[in-house]
């Protein structure tokens, strides 16, 4: 069965986020201009990325590239129902479908949630046939993105700071509510 990628690393400090922050604002920073930018001493900077690259806490590289650019301009989502006694081999054969960015085994009714890319609507007719035939998937049902209103972004996180410094969400003031101070 596929590794889960969402189990929760290390969480990261004050300085880790200093780091992150100065490596989100330039990704192809030098270590040197890292510990610049973050007040760091370059060997701290360099044990920090290297721990960064062992624990998981930097995506691959090959995520920044806009799949638009290889000539696959249409995003979709592709919801997989499937006989459960067959996931290893629905995953191992995802796996091996190009245009299947990222696959995700959430809760709810929904057995697998696939995000693709393809060259047209016909491309994509064609990718969720592929999936929809992957051993032991039953059904699809398929969502296309329109248009792309927040990118992916971790920036937001990195500023929050420690989850525990923060009350949580329903705690803060929403849409239409004031702040009680």
């Amino acid at each position: 069965m596929p590794e889960n990628t969402t189990t929760p690393g290390p969480l990261v400090d004050e300085i880790d986020r200093r780091l992150l922050a100065a490596l989100d604002d330039d990704p192809r920073a030098t270590v040197l201009a890292l510990a610049d930018r973050a007040g760091l001493a370059r060997g701290t900077v360099q044990s920090r990325l290297e721990r960064y690259q062992h624990d998981g806490t930097l995506r691959a590289h090959s995520t920044r590239i806009d799949p638009a650019a290889l000539g696959r301009p249409l995003s979709a989502m592709v919801a997989a129902e499937l006989d459960q006694h067959h996931i290893d081999e629905a995953c191992d054969a995802l796996a091996r479908i190009p245009e299947v960015l990222e696959c995700f085994a959430p809760a709810g009714e929904t057995d697998l949630l696939c995000r693709v890319v393809a060259r047209d609507p016909e491309d994509l007719y064609r990718v969720s046939e592929e999936i929809r035939l992957c051993p032991g998937i039953v059904r699809t049902r398929t969502s296309v993105y329109l248009r792309r209103v927040i990118p992916y972004r971790t920036r937001p996180l990195l500023e929050e700071g420690s989850p525990d410094a923060h009350p949580t969400r329903r705690d803060r003031p929403g849409r239409g509510q004031r702040s009680r101070s």
